[in-house]
Parts: C-alpha cells; structure tokens; sequence
C-alpha cells in the first residue's frame, strides 16, 4: 500500500514543523525543560479548544491513548537529555532515523503490516547511516561516559520511545472511531491529557526561575507548541491512511531538516561524512515508502 500524494505532502509539512520546533528547544540555552512545558502546553489550549465540538472516542481508544502519555512523558525525558549532552545535527537524526526502522521491525508480529523486499532493503539503509551519522566528527573513539556516548545513548533510547507512542497511537487513532471527528478528538485528547505535566515540573524544580523564563520567552514555546501540535496532528491522522512504518519512516525524512537546521541556523559542526549519512538514512526512508519496485 502506496500513501496518497496529498498525505506524502502533509507528512512532508509535517517533518518540516517537527524540524523546526526541535531546534527552537535546542536553541534554548537558558531552561530547555521551561520551554518544553510551554510547547506541550500550548498543546492542552489547543486540544481544550477543540474537545467541545469533537464527540468523545471509542472506550476502545482510551487504554493506546494512556498508553501514548506514558510514552511520551519517557520520550520527552531522554531527549532533553539527548540535547543537553549532543548537537541537533547529531541527536536528531539518530533519535528520528531509529524510530521508523523499528515500527518495520516490529509492525509485521504486532499489528500485521509486513515489509516488502524493499522495505528491508530501506530498514538496512537506514542501520549503516545511522551508524555512520552516530560516530564521531573526529578519527577517535569516544571514551565511556563521554558527552558524545552519552548523547548517542540518550538519543537511541528517545529513537526506542518514538516507535512505542507511534505504534501507540496508530492503534488509538484506529480505534478511536469511524469517522474523521472521532480522529481529530483523539488527536485533541492526546494533546491536553500530555500537555502541562511538564511546565508543573520546572515550576516545581525551579520554581524561583522559571516564572521569569516563562515571562521573557513564552512567545518562543507558543511558536513552538502550535507547530508541534499540528505537525504531530498530521502524523497522527496519517496512520489512519498507511502502514505505520511507512507512514513513520515518511515522516522521519525531518532528520534531513533537523541535519540542515542544527547546521546553518545553529552553527553546528556537520562534515561530509554526516551530509552522505544524513543522505543515506533520508533514502532508505525515501525507499520503505515508494511503490513496489519488485
């Protein structure tokens, strides 16, 4: 099953905003965890907003829904630590390349969806360029513990989370009801049941300082959350129309983005080595997703 050309281009979109509200969080230099709460919490406004005029899921949907939140408060966890140790054009791609390659490992035993020859072809793609993309810009070998290995592992294990709460919500969105509203609320009441918990927690860590930051940079979260929401909004709906792992692996071509924001936005180092990585990982997702070729 090939995804429509107007859902490739919305997925595109998405990858795009997802980019981009990476790199506004990692931009923050001053209280990355405040931000991250004003992003998730722009999303609960939004779901709040929504909610009213959508009807309620199927009780089906609710235990992927929970399931998702669980996830996601995981996921939020190790990527802030991810780029608190690592550069965008380094963890981005690794977290989001790793993701995708494991919704087509597991999709086929979990939900059905079995690969294609190409499709494994694409997931192999995407194993060496992430290993290229991990190593180091330098001809040495990171020590243990270093803040290079300890963003590789962070960044892999917030990868781990990612296939968890899309396979999560491809299944919620699924059950959620037969129609598009059902959808869209599913899409809201997972955005406000996640949204605050992580602005409650900066306030409780820092609650001297984070009221300040919130003061002087809540228009950069607010950006943030409303292209976060709808990008994820997007993916979400997706999965109603495609095989998860095609779906995320399109998706995920937004590790091309983050690659060339971390670089010529934030001035982050690259190399060749990097750009034919970054290449080869965008093919392989490129590939799991284009129309039988065998």
């Amino acid at each position: 099953m090939v995804v429509e050309p107007l859902i490739v281009a919305l997925l595109l979109a998405a990858a795009l905003m997802h980019a981009t509200w990476n790199a506004i969080l990692k931009s923050d230099q001053s209280d990355r965890l405040a931000t991250f709460g004003i992003i998730m919490t722009t999303g609960t406004v939004m779901g709040l907003c929504v909610v009213p005029f959508v009807p309620m899921i199927e009780p089906a949907a609710w235990k992927y829904l929970l399931t998702s939140v669980t996830i996601h408060i995981a996921y939020y966890f190790f990527l802030l630590k991810a780029y608190s140790y690592g550069d965008l054009s380094h963890t981005y791609p690794i977290a989001r390349g790793l993701g995708p390659l494991l919704v087509a490992l597991v999709s086929g035993r979990m939900i059905g969806e079995h690969l294609r020859p190409q499709d494994i072809a694409g997931v192999l793609l995407l194993s060496f360029g992430l290993i290229a993309l991990a190593m180091p810009l330098k001809n040495v070998v990171p020590r243990p513990g270093s803040r290079h290995g300890l963003a590789t592992l962070f960044a892999m294990l917030t990868g781990v989370t990612i296939a968890a709460y899309i396979i999560a919500d491809g299944l919620g969105v699924r059950a959620a009801g037969p129609t598009f509203e059902h959808r869209i609320s599913y899409i809201a009441w997972l955005a406000v049941i996640e949204g605050p918990w992580l602005l409650v927690l900066a306030a409780v860590l820092r609650p001297g300082t984070v009221w300040t930051h919130v003061k002087r940079t809540w228009y950069r979260g607010m950006i943030g959350g409303v292209v976060a929401n709808v990008g994820y909004g997007i993916a979400i709906y997706a999965l109603v129309l495609g095989p998860m792992a095609h779906i995320a692996a399109l998706r995920e071509t937004s590790v091309l983005f983050g690659a060339l924001i971390g670089t010529l936005l934030l001035g982050e180092p690259f190399g060749r080595r990097r750009v034919a990585a970054a290449a080869v990982i965008v093919i392989g997702l490129v590939l799991m997703n284009g129309p039988q070729l065998i």
